[in-house]
């Protein structure tokens, strides 16, 4: 894991604002793509992270066996050591890899932002037409060809360092990497599981995703996305155009910032990203009053009910909100999660709050009911001693 300053000292990182910015490269290429755009983002960028994928850039060494799904699994435990929202930036292959790591990382992700993306699904290009892109693999000349053809506004400078990052990946590891995005994912064939704001930004010179790629691959997939095009780039719009794509991404984050809906739920998400009992805490009045389907009774204060919240974020493998509405003092939202392997929960939350923001009821609904059951005697377990078992499904005498 790289990140873009790691000299930084703790209180400069911790100053940047909003979500972190997490940057995910693509195909063979590296962490220093993003070198400029996060120059060009200043303090907004003072913390992110600019992840390196297995097998390329300063992970070089690193062996298979590859695929998008161990891609995506990478880039979420990094994202998840931060502990806090963040906004993922993929370009290219990494626009894949990116996606499928916003699925799993459910709530933690508060934008998704697709740069001259990969379709999901791939894009299914015929056995000659590959061969190309196969025979990049320990060929320098043939790698800052393909690049020039591809980069129309790479001058001589920016395509030579994006050349060096790729001439070190192995040459077997080269055709993998390219079958990688020219195959997908299933997950492509359907929407996409991130709900949330995206940003889909293409070059407007790009032959490789083209409008059409974006307009038929892309675009459907995502509930109302933002789009944008950058003038005078193709395929690397971040190294073609710097400055453009940093001016687009602060705009959209700025909207991002400024959304109305984000503000009534925003401690709650954050605290099931960061998985803290802490987190909830600051979020809860004194008083606070949890009811769930998984409780046999309520939960009362702050600090019980924090426990058992801290507790039961934990017990999720993924989670994503994925509707909000609010009406009044009540914020109600949608949610989908796994959780023992794999298994699938869905429910709603509905938050009521007081004068000063705090959330003074949480009533969670899960669903279905053997999952709920299970969950219920799980968080048990995990509150043992510090939570009344009475509260649990399993335990000898629940109370009334």
């Amino acid at each position: 894991m790289t990140a873009s300053h790691p000299s930084l000292p703790d209180e400069a990182r911790a100053g940047a604002p909003g979500p972190t910015l997490v940057f995910v490269h693509g195909f063979l290429d590296g962490a220093a793509a993003w070198d400029e755009v996060v120059a060009e983002l200043g303090e907004r960028a003072a913390d992110a992270l600019c992840v390196e994928l297995p097998g390329m850039g300063l992970r070089v060494a690193e062996s298979g066996p590859y695929s998008l799904d161990g891609f995506a699994e990478d880039v979420t435990r990094q994202v998840r050591a931060l502990a806090r929202p963040v906004v993922l930036v993929g370009q290219s292959m990494g626009a894949q890899v990116a996606e499928l790591a916003a699925g799993l990382l459910g709530s933690q992700v508060c934008a998704l932002v697709l740069l001259t993306p990969v379709p999901l699904v791939g894009t299914d290009l015929p056995d000659e037409a590959m061969k190309p892109f196969h025979a990049l693999g320990g060929d320098p000349d043939a790698q800052r060809g393909l690049r020039r053809q591809l980069g129309v506004r790479l001058d001589d400078e920016k395509l030579e360092k994006l050349g060096l990052l790729g001439d070190p990946v192995a040459a077997a590891s080269v055709g993998v990497f390219a079958d990688l995005w020219n195959q997908g994912h299933a997950l492509g064939a359907q929407a996409s599981r991130h709900h949330g704001p995206a940003l889909i930004v293409r070059g407007e010179l790009d032959p490789f995703v083209t409008a059409e790629v974006v307009a038929q691959a892309v675009l459907p997939r995502f509930e109302a996305p933002t789009v944008a095009s950058i003038g005078e780039a193709g395929h690397w719009p971040h190294v073609e155009q710097p400055k453009a794509f940093a001016g687009v991404l602060a705009e959209f984050l700025r909207a991002l910032d400024a959304r109305p809906t984000a503000a009534p739920s925003q401690g709650w998400t954050r605290a099931f990203a960061q998985k803290s009992s802490t987190a909830f805490a600051e979020a809860f009045a004194s008083d606070i009053v949890l009811e769930a389907s998984v409780l046999a009774h309520p939960v009362v204060g702050a600090e019980q009910v924090k426990t058992v919240m801290g507790a039961a974020s934990t017990i999720y493998e993924a989670l994503a909100f994925t509707q909000q509405s609010t009406s009044g003092p009540r914020t109600y939202l949608e949610w989908e999660a796994q959780a023992f392997g794999g298994e699938k929960l869905s429910g709603v939350t509905i938050l009521t709050r007081d004068d000063e923001g705090k959330i003074v009821r949480a009533a969670i609904h899960h669903r279905p009911l053997g999952s709920a059951l299970k969950f219920s005697a799980e968080l048990g377990r995990r509150v043992q001693g510090q939570v009344a078992a009475s509260h649990f499904f399993g335990a000898a005498h629940p109370k009334d």
